[in-house]
This record gives C-alpha cells, structure tokens and sequence, in this order.
C-alpha cells in the first residue's frame, strides 16, 4: 500500500468512508496522534480529574432535578430511588477522580513545588524546585503549564486542518472561508486567546495557584507551612489558618500587596484577601467555577434557542406565534431580580449544594436566555425553511426532524455561536453581581468567587489593600471583554459584509 503525504485530491466527490480514506493515507493522522498522545500523557491527570468534576457537578444537579420533579409528581419512592443511584454514580466519579488526580503529571506543583521555607534570614531556600526562590519555581511552572495549554489548542486545531486537507471529501466547504476570515481577524483573534487564558486556568487551576483551594481556603486549618522564625532562629511549622490570620490586607499597616512574601515564606502573586488568603489561588478557583456555569448555562441556552428557532420556522403560524408569547413573557421579567428571588427562594435547598449554588444559577441563566438567541437565529432559520432544497427534503418524504437537523441547523449554528458567545459576557458580570452582593445570592462560600472578592476588597480601594478589588474586576473586564471580541471575529468571518469599517456599522454590530 503505497504512502502518500499530500493533500488528497482525489477524494473530491468520493463516497468512500472515513476509515478507507484514512487507510489510503495514514501518515498524516499518525503523526497527528502520536504527538497528541504525548500531550494528552503529560498532562492525563488533570485533563481527567478536571473532566470529572464538572460531569461530578452535572450528574448531581441532572439527577437531583429528576428526582425532585417525579417525587412532586408520582411518588416520594421514585425520587428515594433516583437518589440511591445518584449516590452510586457519584461514589463511582468519585473514586475515579481520585485516583487520576493521583497520577504524576509534569507540569503538577508536586514536579515542580514552589512551596518551600528558607534555612536562615538571607535564605537559601528548602522544598522549593532545585532550590528555586518561590517566586521563580511558581512562575517557572505557570510559564510551563501555559505554554503547554495553547500548543494544546493549536495542535487541536491542526488536526482539524489535517483532516481538512488530506482526509475530507469536499476541496472546500464555507466554514474555511469562516476560519480564514477569523485568523485574519486580529479583534476576533484576541478574543480566542483570552478564552483559551481563562480556560487554561479553569482546567489547570489547582496547579497556577502557589497553593491549592483546599489548603488556603476551604479547609486552612487541616494543613500546615514550614517557615523559618527570625524571632527563634529557626524553621517553625503552623497551621495554614493560623497563617492567613497573620496575613491579612486591611489597608495600611497590614498589607499583603502583589508579587510578595508574609511573614511565613509564603509567596502571593496577587497578595491576599482580608481574611489572609491567597488572592491568586482564590481567582483560578472562581475562574473554574465561572467557566462552569457559563457553559452549562450557553450549553442550554443554544440548545433550547436552536431547536425552537427551528421548530417555528418549519411549522410557522400558530407553532411560530406560541413560541414568540412564550419568548416574550420570559423576556418581560427583568432577569437579575428573577436570579435573586430564585436565589431566596431555594436557600437551603438541595440544588444550591451543586458548586455552592453555582449549578442553580446556571439553570437560571439556561432558563431566561434562550430567548435572546432565539431571536438571533429565528430570522435565519425561516429564510432557509424557504429554499428549494428543503421542500425537496419534505418531498422526498424525509421526516422533519432529520430536516432541520441536516438542512436547516448548519446554516443557523453561525449565527448561533456569535450570539452566544456576546451572551456570555452578560452571564459572568450576572454572576459577581449576584456574589458581590452576597447574602446567599449566587457562588457561595467556601467556593471562590470573583464578585465576592470584589465585595471583601471594597472598603480598601484607596488604600494599600487596592488589590484586592482591583484585581479581581480587571479579570472580569478581560474576560467579557474577550467574549465579546470571539463574538465580533465571529460575526464578520461568518458574514464579511458586516465587518465594522465605519462607526456606524460598529455600533449596530455592537447591538447584535
């Protein structure tokens, strides 16, 4: 069998399967896997461990909502049933995470520990990687762990350009003019790499922090740091508790600013929090909990948006009309009081122990944004429900479902992404409103969120202290911000006459 590594070609109109062309051709695909293999090794532990909280998250809210629903309606034996395999799945998840958050990764802080004491007053320093200032070791390993997850991506990408070249059937289809258009676009550009930032730090948290969430937040006093004493002359140990009290950032006097050491060796990128915890650790763990939400709550918002846009633009009339009320009085109820009466309502409920209300917020979002991009898709989906292809489709005695799902959703996803993507920026700052305003309302405590920080550093902004605030609304600028840039590449590579060349089409882009 001979082995070729050009495009090919030939395959232009071919109805051969995937599989024979790949047989016809394997050397490109190999070598795609094998260097994604590698990665993929590297790094298994976190991409599964990370993988498996949030399906964790998932299983628990599906189930819990199942349950609660036929208990209310049939029976309380079906809702104590539906909780017994609950337990089960969980216990399941559960004990696979553990053990593959128990794998040796490279870029883990136990490869490369930055937590350590020093020896004497001028140092030199112990526990840290090969002796390393703590500062350096951390930022050796984020260096590290960001360079790794933007080759990740990038080799995503290439092996959708190998396939694209070597293995697919058509020379050419829409989306590479869509991709093309993006990849030139510098604004749309800067919003992908701001998305992959975030979700590099969402996946890879635990191990950016120069500590873990567990140890500086949610359970400080089970842990412990060794120090060097310039009161006893040598290296003490203390609860990690008793050291954050020791460390707090209350304005002057008692300040623990950015790119610092406390009194305990312990190095702080973005200083600490009021209450002495690590700044930085508490940011990667809301940034988890953040991009958590908003995918759960975009996932379902699309969902719900594409299947109703497609449904009343293939039926129309009464069908397009119901759904259009439906839309409307969802619309009519100001959504940040709707997220806060909901919030009061289910305090104490079982569903705010899902990330500490976090999954209930993403339902609430799910639930009351549809309706935005319905309309965003609403208006494509009944210009193609009027092309010849699809009453061709509908004469050939094809079932409509399989209709919209072929011929109708790969016109509407596009316009499906850009809107969606603009809609997450609205979601993250809904989110540290609610945090920020506490009191139960949204991600409660002990799980980090960035509104909450916001809160705790309120009183301080004009003082030392000012990180604390600061820092935290810069990263949700940054990410909506990146969002909404995702959403304008989107836009223009999809449609090319909208791209902003005067300032009155950005401002109608803007309002999309």
């Amino acid at each position: 069998m001979s082995d070729t590594n050009t495009p090919n070609d030939s395959y232009d109109g071919d109805q051969s399967s995937l599989t024979s062309r790949l047989a016809a051709n394997p050397r490109p695909a190999l070598r795609w896997a094998a260097v994604a293999a590698v990665l993929l090794v590297l790094e298994f532990g976190a991409f599964i461990g990370g993988t498996l909280t949030v399906l964790h998250a998932l299983v628990l809210g599906a189930t819990g909502l199942i349950a609660a629903m036929l208990g209310l309606t049939i029976s309380k034996g079906i809702e104590t049933s539906i909780n017994e395999v609950q337990a089960s799945i969980l216990s399941q998840i559960d004990s696979v995470r553990s053990t593959a958050e128990g794998i040796p990764t490279l870029l883990s802080r136990e490869t490369i520990p930055n937590q350590g004491h020093r020896l004497g007053p001028d140092g030199p320093w112990a526990e840290t990687f090969m002796g390393l200032e703590p500062r350096l070791a951390w930022l050796l390993r984020v260096t590290l762990i960001v360079v790794y997850a933007f080759v990740v991506a990038y080799w995503l990408f290439r092996g959708w350009d190998i396939f694209r070249i070597y293995y697919r059937q058509a020379d050419w289809t829409p989306t590479d003019d869509i991709i093309n258009r993006l990849r030139s676009h510098r604004w749309g550009v800067f919003g992908v790499l701001i998305i992959l930032l975030f979700l590099t730090m969402a996946l890879f948290g635990p191990a950016l922090g120069p500590t873990t969430v567990e140890a500086n937040i949610q359970s400080p006093y089970g842990h412990y740091v060794e120090y060097y004493s310039n009161e006893t002359g040598q290296v003490e140990n203390v609860t990690v508790g008793n050291a954050n009290f020791n460390s707090k950032s209350k304005g002057a006097g008692t300040n623990v600013g950015p790119m610092s050491y406390d009194s305990f060796d312990r190095f702080h990128p973005f200083g600490t929090l009021t209450n002495g915890r690590d700044l930085f650790t508490f940011m990667m763990g809301g940034a988890r909990t953040t991009i958590t939400v908003v995918g759960i709550a975009i996932g379902m918002s699309a969902g719900i948006a594409a299947a109703l846009g497609m449904i009343s633009a293939f039926y129309s009339g009464t069908v397009d009309l119901g759904v259009l009320t439906v839309a409307d009085g969802i619309t009519s109820v100001p959504q940040l009081l709707l997220l806060i009466m909901v919030s009061a309502v289910f305090a104490g409920h079982w569903i705010t122990n899902v990330l500490n209300g976090g999954f209930l917020l993403a339902i609430l979002f799910g639930l009351t944004g549809w309706p935005g991009l319905w309309r965003a898709v609403r208006g494509p989906a009944l210009q193609v429900a009027q092309e010849e292809w699809v009453d061709a489709a509908e004469s050939f005695g094809q079932r409509p479902a399989l209709i919209m799902w072929k011929h109708m959703f790969p016109y509407v996803v596009g316009y499906l992404l850009v809107y969606a993507s603009m809609s997450a920026g609205g979601i993250i700052i809904a989110m540290s409103a609610l945090s920020f305003l506490g009191n139960g309302l949204g991600v409660t405590a002990p799980t980090p969120a960035w509104g909450r920080a916001i809160d705790l550093g309120q009183n301080y902004v004009s003082t030392p202290s000012w990180h604390i605030s600061l820092i935290p609304g810069l990263m949700i600028v940054a990410l909506v911000t990146g969002a909404n840039a995702l959403g304008d590449g989107l836009r223009d590579a999809i449609d090319p006459e909208t791209e902003s060349g005067s300032g009155e089409q950005t401002a109608a882009g803007g309002g999309a």
